[in-house]
């Protein structure tokens, strides 16, 4: 019975459309709650599809006169379209506009917090519009910093930290050929640096662990002079995120990060203060990492990270064999997710 309360609901909302005894201002309200209740963990694209009729719903009947509710409800609509499954750009598009039809008036007559909220989910669907090559990606940067005015530190850490996580993400996956490169990478690490003052491994340890492993990767491949202190700083980044990333409790995050350790290790010399004596025994510790997290991906049947460790792996053991000691580059292995 549960499982088509959803459905119920829908047809529900649908027929009180039809009533005379509330007003049309009552209705919107209604089907807007309705609407939001399917968004919430939907079951199925169709509950998502739901949702957006009852929104198109809500929006026919919106008095005229009622314009913050109309561009509430716009807003709601972009955040049920940006959730959609869809490999191509025709939701996001659609989200796009929803937000960008509702910003103005919510900025005009809306809460601050609100507009930020608004501004934030833009950026998200820009964000992912940039990595389909269908907007710019400077446009999603412009929505998050507009967000951060208001989703600052102290009155709201966990929208921060999304917005901080959202914006290194983004410096690290523009092209770093050109002569912002290093000020992008360097913008990247101070975002992740930010995000981790308001996460913490006690309160939030997924998130922590998910900050410090992106904060490890965005350290250990900085185009810098200061290679081995970032590597180092890296580590201890890395370290961070296991003490929450474990092969019992998470097993695939576990093996993205201490690849990216084996990737870091591979590059640091076994005595600092020598580095002419090679790194053979960090490099046999990374060929340790890199053999479990293979075992881990072929579990978890990713080809494609299991192909990528065999071939690091073959370079290893020549590395190893004949005393090799040059530098890796290596792939590292980010998330996006907070």
């Amino acid at each position: 019975m549960s499982q088509n309360l959803p459905d119920h609901e829908f047809q529900q909302a649908l027929a009180a459309i039809a009533s005379e005894t509330i007003s049309d201002t009552e209705k919107v309200d209604l089907l807007v709650q309705i609407a939001t209740g399917l968004q919430h963990k939907p079951k199925n694209p169709q509950q998502l599809h739901n949702a957006i009729t009852l929104y198109d719903k809500a929006l026919e009947l919106c008095p005229d006169d009622e314009k913050l509710l109309t561009a509430r409800t716009h807003a709601r609509k972009g955040t049920a379209l940006q959730a959609i499954p869809d490999s191509g750009t025709e939701h996001l598009l659609k989200a796009q506009l929803e937000f960008e039809i509702a910003l103005p008036v919510l900025y005009e007559q809306g809460t601050p917090e609100e507009t930020a909220e608004a501004e934030m989910n833009l950026g998200l669907v820009l964000q992912s519009l940039a990595s389909l090559h269908a907007a710019p990606v400077t446009e999603a940067i412009n929505a998050y910093q507009r967000a951060l005015k208001t989703f600052t530190r102290d009155t709201f850490p966990t929208e921060y930290a999304i917005l901080h996580n959202n914006l290194a993400t983004i410096y690290l996956s523009m092209p770093m050929s050109d002569e912002r490169a290093k000020m992008r990478e360097a913008l990247a690490v101070q975002s992740f640096q930010e995000a981790l003052k308001v996460v913490t491994l006690i309160d939030q340890p997924s998130e922590y662990a998910m900050l410090q492993n992106n904060l490890g990767n965005a350290l250990q491949y900085a185009s810098s002079s200061h290679s081995v202190e970032n590597n180092l700083r890296a580590l201890e980044a890395y370290d961070e995120a296991l003490k929450v990333r474990t092969p019992q409790d998470t097993p695939y995050e576990y093996a993205n990060t201490i690849c990216n350790k084996a990737n870091c290790l591979c590059n640091l010399p076994d005595d600092l203060d020598h580095p002419e004596k090679g790194n053979r025994q960090r490099m046999r510790e990374a060929r340790e990492l890199y053999r479990t997290a293979c075992d881990i991906f072929q579990q978890y049947g990713d080809d494609a990270k299991v192909s990528i460790i065999h071939e690091t792996l073959a370079e290893l053991e020549a590395d190893i064999g004949t005393g090799h000691t040059g530098s890796r580059s290596g792939n590292g292995f980010g998330e996006s997710r907070i």
